[in-house]
């Protein structure tokens, strides 16, 4: 017989050598300058999380970005903007290019900065000095510039909400010239400067006028510019009326306090808004932030609202891939995963964390594929049982409701080996910060566990989706394996296409590159 021991040390010897520790010192696998600065653009909004600082991230992403070519950060800037849906990073990204190549800046620029939120961060960080320089600078004044010129003045009384900067504050830096008498009363309006009162857009007559209590009818502006003003419940249901998408979806509660939901039209006209598929698609819903208003919600909200949101999350995730084969997706329900999705900010720190999220993202896969295995782990492997039927919200909470150990990422595997089980794909939605599987091997704990995995199966596919800003993984990219972060509904489509064989384990970089 063949010597067990002499043919296991051989098979160890295949695997990939760790090159480098996670933030716990254990064995680790660094991800490319260009993966890791992806993975930053699609998980990280510069705020501290349970394993770096905020200015621990703000390092990192300046150093990768100026490790990758230019092109691929201009790139990246759109592809986290336009499908991950990120604000902080991709402003930081265009700020980087003013400095590194200011025409690519010229071209991603309108892509990228599209709405009066994205202006003032660029401008913030841009005057910060974090890229180099506390000035705009001739050509990011002059794509300013322009972006003001491209919008209406009632367009730009709507973005007008918002402060450090202000609105007002960029027009101040810039200094626009305005080319016709409408938007030089408009600029004299938001400077605080004589106008013409006459020639102002209809939104802003009309919240003048009910500011000054001359009109009552309440005016179609965004709902922050209202907030400060004596409100009854009457203004509430105006305001609910004509809110958007977004801003129903974060203020559920407040309309419920102010008594909105009294009247039974306003409860089917908001749960009819919730789940309007194309309102969903405009907004760029993430389905974390439907997680989270479902969680918000209080005993209190009607039924048909709770119910609302839940078709929503099944409108949001639908792009989700149905994989031919076996699937099983492995959960991290670790006390790390306890962390702030989004991470921590003073004042305005998510209520969605880590967990959620990753909870969320298996309870989604499940859904669209039936006879997927869901297995959580921390230390240990976790046991639950999931109804493929249930809602997503409800497979959610219950994977989010167990665990919280130490993180140990080879063990649904290691389960599934001394089972002998069989699967095509597997999915591990992670932070990444495995440690008590940290042995004296030639690589990771999960990579040995899937080198087993593959000799059973070979055609099988590893996934290790991290929802955190990461540079390091446990499993080392290769035609069988794929990095990817982000938790956006964009990281599916990357999941679904992998799985099928269509590309390698660069596909997530590949997929930025063809922006």
């Amino acid at each position: 017989m063949a010597n067990k021991n002499l043919f296991k040390s051989i098979a160890g010897k295949l695997i990939p050598a760790a090159n480098t520790v996670n933030s716990h010192g254990a064995p680790a696998y660094a991800l490319t300058a260009e993966q890791a600065l992806a993975q930053y653009a699609m998980t990280g909004c510069l705020n501290a999380t349970f394993y770096a600082s905020a200015e621990d991230q703000l390092a990192a992403v300046l150093d990768l970005a100026n490790k990758v070519e230019p092109e691929f950060v201009a790139k990246l800037a759109i592809y986290a903007r336009e499908s991950g849906h990120m604000k902080d990073l991709p402003a930081l990204l265009c700020a980087v290019l003013s400095m590194r190549d200011p025409q690519l800046l010229k071209a991603v620029f309108p892509r990228v900065i599209d709405s009066g939120k994205m202006l003032r961060n660029f401008v913030q960080i841009m005057r910060s000095g974090t890229v180099g320089r506390k000035s705009l600078g001739s050509l990011p004044k002059k794509l300013v510039l322009e972006w003001l010129n491209a919008r209406s003045e009632d367009a730009l009384f709507r973005d007008s909400v918002g402060a450090s900067p202000s609105l007002e504050d960029v027009v101040k830096m810039v200094h626009p010239k305005p080319t016709v008498p409408e938007r030089e009363a408009f600029y004299g309006y938001l400077l605080g400067k004589a106008h013409n009162a006459e020639l102002l857009p209809k939104a802003v007559k009309e919240f003048e006028a009910y500011k000054a209590k001359t009109s009552e009818v309440v005016p179609a502006v965004p709902f922050q510019m209202l907030t400060s003003l004596s409100l009854g419940k009457a203004e509430w249901i105006e305001i609910a009326r004509n809110a958007g998408w977004q801003m129903t979806r974060m203020n559920l509660n407040t309309f419920l306090r102010h008594g909105v939901f009294e009247e039974r039209f306003m409860v089917l006209k908001i749960a009819e808004r919730l789940r309007d598929k194309a309102a969903i698609r405009k907004a760029k819903a993430f389905p974390y932030q439907l997680m989270t208003a479902y969680l918000s919600v209080g005993t209190k909200m009607p039924l048909e609202i709770k119910e609302a949101l839940q078709d929503a999350m099944e409108i949001a995730v639908e792009n989700i891939p149905a994989v031919a084969g076996r699937v099983v997706v492995c959960t991290d329900v670790s006390g790390s995963m306890r962390s702030p999705a989004t991470g921590y900010r003073e004042g305005s720190t998510t209520a969605t964390r880590c967990i959620d999220v990753a909870a969320l993202l298996a309870a989604a896969m499940l859904r669209k594929n039936t006879s997927a295995r869901v297995i959580p782990f921390e230390q240990h492997v976790v046991n639950i049982a999931l109804n493929p039927r249930d809602s997503i919200m409800t497979n959610a909470q219950k994977l989010a409701a167990v665990g919280g150990g130490g993180t140990n990422c080879s063990a649904p595997l290691a389960m599934l080996n001394a089972e002998k089980a069989n699967a095509e794909l597997v999915l591990l939605v992670s932070d990444n910060e495995s440690w008590l599987d940290a042995r004296r091997l030639r690589g990771t704990g999960l990579m040995e566990q899937w080198q087993v995995f593959k000799a059973r199966n070979p055609a099988a596919r590893l996934v290790c989706l991290d929802i955190q800003p990461n540079t390091t993984t446990q499993a080392l990219g290769r035609e069988d394996i794929l990095n990817v972060g982000g938790f956006s509904d964009a990281v599916f489509e990357v999941i679904g296409q992998f799985a099928e064989g269509r590309m390698g384990s660069n596909y997530f970089v590949e997929q930025i590159r063809m922006v």
